[in-house]
Parts: structure tokens; sequence; C-alpha cells
């Protein structure tokens, strides 16, 4: 048998209100000679049951115990037989033809390592929200995947295999185990492994049109880990500072200033106004240039913090729920 062109990677733990509508968007799509890399990570409840009643001879399970999402995306990829590898999040869908526009992009630029696009923000329930990740496609540079993060999320990016593998590294506890996301994260670890391809390796990032990721917000899913997400992103600008020092001295503040912006904006959403408030001023702190690099979302931003204060979060959320569904 011929080997695929694409390997999906999709790694699964208790998703089991989710993992169907993320299974079926990788069967439907227009571009079929892939393989589906389904990673049981040692979950408790139906998901793996519900993946099991494909039957499309295309779907690999394969099943280990829990390591978290890097880890199963780590041995989804090193079980990848095809010269490309998406990632998709089984809590997350896909457009259509996702993977066709992809390919063709990374067969028309072989100098591209990373093709991205943009995202559709869904809520818990499926509908799309008003917002949208609507990222940098072209002339990436290695800062801008530092303070900006334009793949967006782990559901957006397809590799091609020979460039992702420049990333690779063995697991230090286990040396038969090869690895490109960094087991010892479990927030963060996406840019992580991004800002090592783009400063350490060479890998040139570039997007295209199109929303193509159905990217999903969880009512209430990072109220308890919005502390947690910047400590784990604070871990990721440590070691990239280690790693390509000049990048972090040049780019280190504004790139902070952003992500602690944008879990301003998350924390608002959650009705955390007063944590939103703290995240907002450190930003501001930390590079007050962002205001004018970025002054209609950081302007927003403040805004909704205000008015969140002033409403309550019970009421900013009814106030919310017409942008953000189900996620507000």
């Amino acid at each position: 048998m011929s080997l695929p062109r694409m390997s999906v990677v999709m790694p699964v733990y208790n998703v089991q209100s989710y993992i169907k509508e993320a299974i079926q968007s990788v069967l439907d799509q227009t571009f079929t000679d892939f393989e589906l890399i389904i990673v049981d990570d040692g979950g408790s409840d139906d998901s793996v049951k519900i993946a099991r009643t494909f039957d499309d001879p295309r779907i690999h399970i394969v099943s280990q115990p829990n390591r978290g999402l890097a880890g199963a995306r780590n041995t989804g990829i090193a079980c990848a037989s095809a010269p490309f590898v998406a990632l998709l999040d089984s809590d997350d869908r896909w457009h259509k033809d996702k993977l066709l526009l992809h390919y063709v992009h990374l067969q028309a630029n072989p100098d591209i390592g990373v093709s991205y696009s943009g995202s559709r923000l869904i809520d818990e329930n499926g509908e799309v929200m008003k917002v949208a990740m609507r990222p940098k496609l072209t002339g990436v540079s290695e800062a801008d995947i530092l303070c900006r993060n334009p793949v967006g999320n782990g559901s957006a990016p397809v590799f091609r295999k020979i460039m992702l593998d420049r990333a690779a590294f063995r697991h230090p506890d286990v040396r038969s185990r090869t690895c490109w996301f960094d087991e010892t994260f479990r927030q963060s670890e996406d840019i992580e492994l991004w800002v090592r391809l783009a400063s350490i390796h060479g890998v040139l990032f570039e997007g295209i049109e199109g929303l193509l990721t159905d990217y999903r917000i969880i009512s209430g899913a990072l109220s308890a880990n919005v502390v947690k997400q910047y400590l784990s992103w604070s871990r990721m600008l440590d070691i990239a500072r280690t790693n390509a020092p000049d990048l972090v001295a040049r780019h280190g503040p504004r790139a902070r200033a952003y992500q602690l912006r944008y879990l301003a904006r998350r924390s608002v959403q959650l009705g955390n106004a007063a944590l939103a408030r703290d995240f907002f001023a450190r930003a501001m702190r930390s590079e007050l240039r962002i205001i004018f690099e970025e002054p209609v979302k950081s302007a927003t931003t403040y805004a909704a913090i205000c008015v969140a204060q002033v409403a309550g979060p019970k009421n900013f959320q009814r106030l919310a729920r017409p942008f953000l569904k189900a996620a507000a």
C-alpha cells in the first residue's frame, strides 16, 4: 500500500461531547489521501468508544497512559507516515477544504515549513461567535511568532514533516521516545514549539486566507487556569531566553505585554474583572507601545474591563452573550 500524503494527529482525552464532530470534520475533507491517528491519552469517558464507531480504514487508534496534550501529540507524530502532519484537537473541527488548501500551499512553496490559517471561535454548542482569529499571514518573523503567535491554536497548523523534525529531541527520562513538543508543559506547549522552530531551526511560517479551523471555547474552562497559563507562558519565555537570547532581549517585554493583554481579555470574558484589570495594568507596564501598535484591541479590552466592573459578572455575561454565545 502507498503511504498517505497527510497524517492527521488527534489527541483524545475525555471529550465525548465533541469527538464525533471532530472526527467527522476530518472524514469530510475534500482532500482524502490522509491517515487519521487518534491518540487515546488514558481518558475515563466514552471518547474512544465513540471513535471506534467510525468504520474507515484511514483511522488508526493508538492508546497510551496519560501523558497530557504534548505527550499525546508526540505519540501521534511518531506514528505519522506522511510527509505532511496536521494537528486537530478533539474538541475542535475543520472546514472541509482545510487539508486541501494547506497541501496546495506547501506543495507550491517548498521553503515553507508551517502552513496555517485563521480560525473561527465556536462555543461549547458549536455555534459560531462574532469574534475570530485573523492572524498575520505573510512576512512572518521569529519576533511575530514570539509576540503574536499567528498560528493561534493547536488545530490550525500543518507541518512539513522534515522541517518539524528539526525540533525533535529525545525524551530526557525515556530515551527511546522522540519528542517534538516539550512534555513538561501542560499549557503553552504550542508556542514553545513554534518559537523553537522559528528561532533555533529557521523554519518559515506562512498563513493562507480563510478561517479554516473552528476553535472551541468552553464556558469556564479557563477560569481556574488563567494564572497557570501565564506562569506556563512565562516559563516558555525563560526557555526561549536560553535558546534565543537576542530575540528575547529585543522582543521579550512586548511579547509579555501582548500575552498579558490576551489573558486580560480571557479573564473579563469569564467575568473576573479584577483579574482582568490586573493583567491589563501589567501589560501596560511591560510595554506601553502595544497601545499604539493595536489601538483598537487595546481600547476595547480596557473598555470591556470597565464595563464588567460596573455591570458585574452576570450582567456583563448577558451583554457579551450575543458575541460569545454559550462561552460567555
